[in-house]
């Protein structure tokens, strides 16, 4: 449990940190990376994850997923609260380390960013309304956005990793979600999907710097984020039951179904047979009559026979 604990804690701890500054960073500053560039981060380090610690605790890094994850039976309830732990303390654990960093860079340099618009020490947070990256989506919005995105990466993740055959690419193909989903919703929220990724940055920014506007916004991207991992669950458990394809279930059904009428064939026909057996058996009381009759004319001669000899 203690190696899970700590893979899932620096897996959150490297997500946030590497995506999230480079969201700070480098995206503060209009050209160099922009959505393509940051939605490629999130997809390339999530997909490295897995092939790092994903033998180890399946390399979740999200609460969103590990939710998904209990329902669907994938994971005990023990193992849920560990994972949550340990992908909210690495999501506050990278938030203080992104700040501490950014008090390295120069201030005379920062402050010519601010001047032209630029704040390169926001952390990656995530927000709606006037903190919206772009489009200044609203409360509603948000939330709708983010049940939305999260539920289609975290059905993608819970599928592929269900399925042996998809083991060897189930990396690259959750990092690719994890992509897409980013490309889509950077302009409306940052794009969350993920709660330790908003709570951790969101904490430091109010903690180091004193503004509570990311941390009050924080609770539509924890809840929304975990109502889209529990419709995945459920999507998951209808389309994807004890492991067999509801399709093949189907079929097996049907083919169940011949087999029975198969075998309720030769059944039929011996019961036609016996049938026509009892029908056919009706003349076997005029070969009990036939006997009866041969057995009267026998005990008649026999009398005769013996009359004979009296007389003699």
């Amino acid at each position: 449990m203690l190696k899970k604990f700590l893979a899932e804690f620096i897996g959150t701890f490297l997500l946030v940190f590497l995506c999230c500054g480079a969201a700070s960073y480098t995206a503060g500053y209009q050209g160099y990376l922009g959505t393509v560039g940051i939605a490629l981060i999130f997809g390339l380090v999530l997909t490295g994850l897995c092939y790092t610690i994903g033998h180890v605790s399946g390399s979740h890094v999200n609460p969103a997923v590990s939710i998904a994850m209990w329902v669907a039976g994938r994971l005990s309830t023990l193992e849920f609260f560990v994972y949550i732990c340990a992908q909210f303390i690495g999501g506050i654990a990278a938030g203080f380390s992104l700040y501490a960093l950014s008090r390295t860079f120069s201030s005379d340099r920062l402050s010519l960013f601010v001047a032209n618009g630029y704040n390169l020490t926001g952390l990656g947070v995530n927000g709606y309304g006037s903190a919206s990256s772009f489009l200044e989506i609203s409360a509603l919005g948000a939330a709708c956005m983010e049940v939305i995105l999260t539920f289609f990466f975290v059905w993608v993740v819970i599928t592929v990793s269900a399925k042996e055959e998809y083991q060897a690419v189930s990396g690259i193909v959750i990092g690719a979600a994890l992509t897409a989903v980013h490309l889509f919703g950077i302009p409306f929220t940052g794009t969350s999907v993920n709660p330790a990724r908003s709570f951790g940055p969101a904490l430091t920014v109010f903690v180091c710097k004193g503004d509570a506007s990311a941390l009050s916004q924080s609770v539509v991207f924890i809840l929304a984020p975990l109502v889209g991992g529990l419709l995945a669950a459920f999507v998951y458990a209808l389309f994807l039951k004890d492991g067999k394809d509801a399709a093949a279930e189907a079929v097996g059904e049907t083919d169940d179904a011949a087999e029975s009428a198969d075998a309720a064939t030769p059944e039929a026909a011996g019961a036609a047979q016996t049938t026509e057996v009892s029908e056919g058996g009706e003349e076997a009381p005029e070969v009990q009559e036939t006997s009866s009759e041969n057995e009267e004319t026998d005990a008649q001669e026999s009398i005769e026979i013996q009359e004979t000899g009296s007389d003699d």
